[in-house]
């Protein structure tokens, strides 16, 4: 590739980065580093790292997120592995409902798991209406073993993720490679961690670090189960007292520092090598129809662990079709008045488009420069290009309370950045934000297909006449445009639902999105929750249905959208 493009990207990516991350996060930084006096001091480190308290919250948040990681893995890849080789009844409907997750902010699903799993919820009613439990008896499910509630609901959250990934990855091996291991006598399971498994090893190494990263760095499934104890809701607490308390300051610093500490040894450990394949292929034969018990297996499989994973979605449909609900199993009431309320409210029109403009833009950015990028890393020979790696996932080591502050702190009257005060207006502000944080999942997803793609097929195209760019854009692109979609699915479906730098930057209603329009409502005494909820369930439509319009612009079901 021409070394001058790599150095143009090169450039511009630091550039853009200084800007726009490492400018606001040293302005929350410097607040844990510089005294009283203006002079750089180590002491609130110190009394930091010396705080079991702090300690402790660093390894709950490393522990979740290895437990929700491993958990997310152990659910994605058996449903990939089903999904790309076996055919079985309903598998295209349940194929699509495995990407729900995607589409519900967390705080809005937090509406639906407390009304399910509250003290006073739907399951305590359920289990005294089947005479398990005496009438008054109540059961904090929330609070028996939060570690292990926040684990698996992250991971029931994140598994599409892997899922999206795995699956891009399975359709990119090369059938021959798994036909020679069984003419060879290795079949079964032998043939899957032996071949199979190191095959995509990329695409998993690329959907585990986000959700490793994004589990070690989680805000609001933590605060839904009150659980202080972690990293990122010590920070949470701690920037109340922005003002005067700078050991949030000097936290931010040892989580950013432990992120990029973890990625590094993930790199080292599970994503140095891949293996390229001579083009993407099919599997010889297609897929396998499965019959009797063992299609209905397959079946159940994805039937059981999507019920588990919509829970939240259910809650919040039921809690918007409803007026009241409160110890009963279903709502009481049923009314469709709350969804004619959403829509008429003066906060929701205009917030609907605001989020649509928002996320269109950010998702077209983060795909030019994620290809670009990841292009850069992989394919060319520049020096520090691995630099260029690591700066594309530090987005997804920083919570996006934290870069909001600093968002806002950089841009206040007085300041370089004043021009871009979101107080006058954030939209400028709000689309760079979202383009920062969900450009690693375009990063990842584009650079896990580059290292499946061969370089051979380019430098043919060269050795043809065709100039480096043009054999990309010709040749490689196509052959990617599975990881591609998969990474612009989940930038376009995060953006939409972004929560941490819409509740902050966006301070007029004017430029409210769904998000913060949402958590207004909610706000609201009386009948809020449920306009807020019948707006969440606008939303989960809205999304469910711009995926579904992708289907049919590719002329394929979601369920075999990577299968190019």
């Amino acid at each position: 590739m021409s070394k001058g493009f790599a150095r143009i990207v090169f450039i511009s990516t630091l550039v853009f980065f200084a800007a726009f991350f490492a400018w606001p996060i040293f302005q929350i930084l410097k607040g844990g580093f510089i005294d009283a006096d203006g002079k750089l001091t180590f002491a609130y480190l110190g009394a930091l790292l010396s705080d079991p308290i702090y300690l402790g919250g660093l390894a709950n948040s490393f522990l979740l997120a290895l437990t929700t990681t491993t958990f997310a893995l152990l659910i994605a890849l058996p449903l990939a592995v089903v999904s790309d080789r076996y055919l079985f009844p309903l598998k295209n409907l349940l194929g699509s409902l495995v990407l729900v997750p995607m589409i519900l902010p967390p705080f809005v699903g937090a509406i639906g798991i407390k009304q399910i799993l509250g003290q006073y919820g739907a399951l305590n009613s359920l289990i005294i209406e089947l005479g398990l439990r005496p009438h008054g008896w109540t059961f904090d499910w929330l609070g028996a073993n939060q570690f292990l509630g926040i684990a698996i609901v992250n991971a029931f959250s994140l598994y599409p993720i892997i899922y999206l990934n795995a699956v891009a990855s399975l359709a990119n091996i090369d059938p021959a490679m798994e036909e020679a291991a069984v003419n060879l006598g290795c079949t079964g399971f032998r043939r899957f961690f032996k071949i199979t498994l190191p095959l995509i090893k990329p695409g998993l190494f690329a959907g585990g670090t986000i959700v490793f990263i994004w589990a070690f760095t989680d805000l609001g499934v933590a605060l839904i189960f009150d659980y202080a104890r972690v990293t990122s809701v010590q920070i949470f607490y701690g920037l109340k007292d922005i003002g005067g308390n700078p050991f949030p300051y000097a936290l931010v610093a040892v989580m950013l520092a432990s992120s990029v500490l973890f990625y590094a040894i993930g790199k080292g450990l599970f994503g140095r090598q891949s293996y390229a394949m001579m083009a993407k292929a099919t599997h010889a034969g297609g897929a396998q129809k499965l019959t009797g018990g063992r299609a209905w297996a397959a079946t159940a499989l994805f039937a059981g662990i999507t019920f588990v994973a919509i829970l939240p979605h259910l809650g919040v449909v039921a809690v918007a079709f409803s007026s009241d609900w409160y110890a009963t199993v279903l709502p009481h009431n049923l009314t469709a008045e709350n969804f004619k309320l959403a829509l008429g409210h003066d906060l929701t029109v205009p917030a609907i488009a605001n989020s649509l403009k928002y996320a269109s833009i950010s998702t077209v950015i983060d795909l030019v420069l994620g290809i670009a990028l990841a292009y850069v890393v992989v394919r060319s020979k520049i020096a520090g290009r691995q630099i260029l790696d690591f700066l594309a996932m530090l987005p997804l080591a920083v919570p996006g309370l934290v870069l909001a502050f600093g968002y806002l702190a950089m841009s206040q009257e007085g300041k370089f950045f004043s021009f871009l005060n979101p107080i006058a207006n954030p939209t400028i502000l709000l689309i760079i934000a979202y383009s920062i944080r969900r450009l690693p999942y375009v990063v990842r997803s584009a650079a896990a297909g580059f290292q499946q793609t061969s370089e051979t097929l380019e430098e043919a195209a060269q050795n043809l006449g065709c100039p480096p760019l043009k054999a990309t854009f010709k040749i490689t692109i196509p052959l990617i445009l599975a990881n591609l979609i998969a990474g612009g699915l989940l930038a376009f479906s995060f953006a939409m639902l972004e929560v941490s730098d819409s509740l902050i930057l966006a301070q007029k209603q004017v430029y409210y999105p769904i998000t913060k329009a949402i958590y207004e409502l909610f706000q609201l005494l009386g009948d809020g929750k449920f306009i807020a909820s019948a707006l969440g369930v606008w939303a989960m439509a809205f999304l469910g249905i711009t995926i579904a319009g992708m289907t049919v612009l590719l002329g394929k079901k979601l369920g075999a959208i990577f299968r190019v």
